[in-house]
């Protein structure tokens, strides 16, 4: 192992940490230039550290990076953006830890994926900076399909491969996409999808952001639409996501107290 190999200048978004040992702390890092990194932070928790505050969950820093006999040892460590308004308000937390779930989840260890970093960091900024982060996490979710091989068919019918009308349709997660009613009525795995719904799951995965925001949407269909990604990223997870049910009970504690303000 060269001297370049044994220690890496990278930037990285933490995901999360875990107490080690007396002092030290574990780290779970996506980096820009590695990937998924696992890192050990040596004597962050003393009163004195001067790296804990640069190391805190969804926080973006420069970091040099030191090959140890099991883990990368983290060196040095300066912020970049602390994203501190998502630190701040628990449904931005939630948020936030759904985005860097969905990284975590579906990446490997040391697999350098530039692209999937740019949007991670694009999503937290969107959060953190946007009132109604909505649009900002579904757009995230297709782009975030696409960069990791499951890119949903939205156009045609993944079974006949006719082109898609305007009526109600179906989909099905084990077969990656929408069947038309003919097809879906055939498969046991399908279930009705409104043509509404897929209408702007198509405006979401064909346009840029900017496009996506001008999206008028009622909350049935903001619901119908959050129903339908969480199905199909449930199904290729092959196991539920905890961010959304953190997301749920905050909502839920939210209308608690709307209901008691009344």
């Amino acid at each position: 192992m060269t001297a370049q190999e044994r220690i890496r200048k990278v930037e990285a978004i933490v995901i999360s940490h875990a107490d080690y040992g007396e002092a030290d702390r574990f780290l779970v890092l996506f980096t820009r230039e590695m990937g998924k990194v696992r890192a050990l932070a040596k004597g962050v928790r003393k009163a004195h550290s001067r790296k804990a505050g640069h190391l805190e969950p969804f926080t973006c820093s420069t970091l040099m990076l030191a090959r140890g006999a099991s883990f990368w040892i983290v060196t040095q460590a300066e912020s970049v953006n602390a994203f501190l308004p998502i630190r701040a308000d628990l449904t931005r937390t939630g948020q936030a830890a759904y985005i860097l779930e969905l990284a975590e989840r579906f990446s490997s260890d040391d697999e350098e994926n530039p692209q999937l970093y740019r949007l991670v960091k694009e999503a937290l900024e969107r959060i953190t900076n946007e009132a109604d982060a909505f649009y900002a996490i579904h757009y995230y979710e297709m782009r975030f399909l696409e960069l990791v091989g499951y890119k949903p068919e939205l156009f045609q019918c993944v079974q006949c491969r006719k082109e898609i009308q305007a009526e109600e349709q179906f989909f099905s997660p084990l077969q990656g996409g929408v069947l038309c009613p003919a097809c879906g009525t055939m498969i046991n795995t399908a279930e009705p999808v409104s043509m509404p719904t897929l209408k702007y799951l198509r405006h979401f995965q064909r346009s840029s952001y900017a496009e996506c925001k001008r999206a008028a949407l009622s909350s049935a269909q903001r619901n119908e639409i959050e129903k339908f990604m969480q199905h199909y990223l449930v199904y290729l997870a092959e196991r539920r996501l905890n961010s959304p049910r953190f997301l749920s009970q905050v909502r839920r504690l939210d209308g608690q107290k709307e209901n008691e303000g009344q």
